[in-house]
């Protein structure tokens, strides 16, 4: 719930219902996920696999437990968790080519891995973890919108689903995850406010948000860029609260995939 002084709250518009007549190229509600949809165990050989699908966006997120810690964090008994971020060459309508052809990795993807890691991270009991590193690979085989947010949400179950597997075999006596955290993106597009943007509307928006949170509520990240015009803090505690509806139920699906894997 979101508080402001009364003298702030009276010079603020109200916040905005869901229009009515809102056409989106998908027929959704304006405050409506896409379709998602997680397939545990996607790829065998990991020892967390999870094919994340939000509409036609699609990304692989296989976590990797490795025996040590950077060497910046040896000898302190607390674990690592960090992620690597890739797009297929034809996961966009046009070929991209590999980063690996250019011989760099780029600034976006940079960014991307950074934000997963700490999104990842912040979940993860790192003394619990010991000294064990934890790799999140996440790659995009399509791309339509939202590849980081879905990079984040996937990644969450495949750490769950690999940290589990240490705890079974044993390795482990308790899982090191503190809570599960997911993540989605919203924007004002022709002065609506929309949930999980298609790349369609993504490319056209005026104000557009990346918001990472915890099961328990607390926001991990939000990144609201206005492309165009400026927006209000009512337009922001709006955006807010479609984030949080639509990571509720993303947090939802996350826990039964979970129960139906285990």
């Amino acid at each position: 719930m979101h508080h402001y002084n009364r003298a702030m709250a009276s010079t603020l518009a109200p916040i905005p219902l869901p229009p009515t007549d809102l056409f989106r190229p998908d027929g959704r509600a304006a405050d409506a996920l896409r379709p998602t949809r997680f397939t545990a165990n996607y790829v065998a050989t990991a020892e967390g696999s999870v094919l994340i699908e939000t509409g036609n966006t699609r990304v692989l997120c296989n976590a990797t437990v490795e025996a040590g810690v950077p060497g910046w964090m040896r000898n302190s008994g607390r674990g690592w968790v960090t992620a690597e971020y890739g797009m297929l060459p034809r996961a966009t309508l046009t070929r991209t080519p590999r980063e690996s052809e250019r011989g760099k990795i780029g600034g976006r993807t940079h960014e991307i891995q950074r934000l997963i890691g700490r999104s990842l991270r912040g979940i993860v009991d790192m003394k619990a973890l010991g000294e064990r590193t934890v790799i999140l690979d996440c790659d995009v085989i399509q791309a339509d919108g939202g590849t980081r947010t879905a990079a984040i949400t996937g990644a969450s179950v495949a750490l769950a689903l690999a940290l589990g597997k240490l705890v079974a075999a044993g390795t482990l006596k308790t899982s090191p995850l503190r809570q599960m955290i997911a993540a989605t993106s919203v924007g004002i597009v022709d002065g609506n406010i929309l949930l999980d943007l298609a790349y369609e509307e993504d490319s056209r928006a005026d104000v557009d948000m990346n918001v990472v949170m915890l099961a328990d509520g607390g926001l991990v990240e939000t990144q609201a860029t206005a492309e165009r015009v400026s927006y209000s803090r009512a337009q922001l505690s709006a955006m807010l609260d479609y984030a949080e509806k639509g990571i509720r139920e993303l947090l939802a699906a996350q826990q039964a995939v979970l129960a139906s894997a285990g």
